[in-house]
């Protein structure tokens, strides 16, 4: 599935060309990457730097690192992370290794399944003109191997009591007790294209950020039901955020 798929060839040539103007006054940061991360930003999804793949292990240098290559490198990230140009440039160039992660629940949730299940909900979804989101894969063996749908937020209720946190489905830390569709909301994060990860894999746009948000309601029903049908265990045992 290529990087185009879905896209609309003018205006992802017009963003494209800008980026690459934009990345060419940074001097020491690579060109394709920065205009990645600038295209994050312009979509005013926050990010901040995380670690990457050393050899087989983590850059964090943690024994037993559970996520390697997956996880910020300061715990005040969801303070830090930021769409300002100015900043990601000089992140870009400080630290040319480091993958980006977005915190979630800020401006976006993402919507994070098992990869051919996300394929067979994307080639649906598509066909039914469902107005779908941007969209990454996230490679792996096994579970790792996810498909990444970022949707609007449902927000934080006015209501904290009816405020649904990521941790009721997963946690970054805990991902691998969730084979099946995980979705990140507030107090939550995910890595963004481009990102490495150990054993050659990596995260790539399969949608890119220009397009816009869906609201996540109209893509949960596909997604929960290639979830099932891929035996991603059962897909609606979670305490979806309804509420809202």
């Amino acid at each position: 599935m290529g990087a185009e798929y879905g896209r609309s060839g003018s205006s992802e040539s017009k963003l494209s060309r800008w980026l690459r103007r934009r990345a060419k006054d940074v001097p020491g940061a690579d060109e394709g990457r920065l205009a990645l991360l600038l295209a994050v930003a312009a979509a005013k999804l926050p990010i901040a730097p995380a670690a990457y793949p050393a050899g087989y292990r983590c850059s964090c240098e943690r024994v037993g690192c559970p996520t390697p290559a997956r996880h910020p490198v300061s715990f005040a990230w969801q303070t830090q992370s930021t769409t300002d140009r100015a900043q990601i440039e000089r992140w870009a160039q400080g630290q040319p290794e480091a993958n980006f992660i977005t915190a979630t629940g800020m401006v976006h949730d993402v919507l994070d399944v098992p990869l051919e299940a996300g394929r067979e909900a994307l080639e649906r979804l598509l066909a039914e003109g469902v107005d779908v989101g941007p969209v990454a894969e996230s490679g792996g063996v096994g579970d790792q191997a996810r498909m990444l749908f970022f949707t609007a937020t449902r927000g934080t209720p006015e209501d904290e009591d009816e405020w649904w946190p990521c941790e009721l489905d997963c946690h970054p830390e805990t991902m691998d007790e969730h084979p099946g569709l995980r979705w990140h909301c507030r107090g939550s994060y995910v890595l963004v294209p481009p990102a490495r990860l150990p054993g050659d894999h990596a995260v790539a746009w399969v949608r890119g950020p220009e397009h816009a948000l869906p609201d996540p309601l109209t893509l949960l029903e596909s997604l929960t039901d290639a979830c099932a049908r891929h035996g991603a265990g059962d897909a609606h045992a979670v305490a979806w955020p309804l509420g809202r």
